[in-house]
């Protein structure tokens, strides 16, 4: 089997499916905090690093409501696609047409509920021919076993789980990122224990330095 090329902001569109407010209050298999940390991590993460991305929802004077707050503002100026019904948001002409439009063959997909429009959308992208990858600690459903299940029936079916963190990180091994703040300042901002064990890297460093100079 062949090895597949790394995923960059080159090859790569970061696809949030319906964040809605609404659908926050059925989470069951996260806390909801985490979860709110994660989607706008995985948001930041295409926005900073300049990869496609297609932000889409439900029509907002339904129940479910508008995108998370944090999220909004998280993508700034960022069209949002208002689908009707579909589960599957490539059967929603408009946002296929955004994703052909990016031009990149890879797609990174996180949402809500995993078990539902994400598991339906994942799907659909697999038969358009995309190489589909599954932002799985960005997903959430109302329950542990839903998650898990929908996870299962993805990767079988030929879906690649990847975390919103590592993905950053991959984009961050571009020559061109190379120098770039963006992987720190998402640490700092969504990883913390992450970025305090970091910072206790680099206090030690100082102090070893400090003894060798004395």
């Amino acid at each position: 089997m062949a090895v597949p090329e790394p995923l960059s902001p080159d090859n790569t569109t970061v696809v949030l499916v319906d964040y809605a407010i609404g659908f926050a209050n059925l989470i069951g298999s996260h806390d909801l905090r985490e979860h709110i940390n994660n989607a706008v991590g995985l948001a930041k993460t295409a926005k900073w690093y300049g990869s496609g991305l297609v932000v889409t929802n439900g029509e907002p004077t339904k129940p479910s409501g508008p995108l998370y707050p944090e999220l909004l503002d998280a993508i700034g100026d960022e069209p949002v696609i208002e689908r009707a019904v579909d589960f599957n948001s490539f059967l929603d002409a408009p946002f296929a047409e955004a994703v052909r439009a990016t031009g990149r063959p890879n797609l990174v997909i996180g949402g809500i509920a995993t078990d539902g429009c994400v598991l339906q959308t994942v799907l659909g992208g697999l038969r358009e021919g995309y190489h589909v990858h599954v932002a799985v600690d960005a997903c959430a459903s109302p329950s542990a076993e839903a998650h898990h299940a929908a996870l299962q029936r993805m990767t079988g079916a030929g879906a690649v789980p990847v975390t919103w963190f590592s993905l950053a990180a991959e984009f961050q091994l571009q020559p061109r990122f190379h120098d770039a703040p963006h992987r720190m300042r998402l640490m700092q901002e969504h990883v913390p224990s992450m970025s305090m064990g970091a910072r206790s890297f680099f206090h030690a460093f100082d102090l070893g330095k400090k003894s060798a100079s004395a």
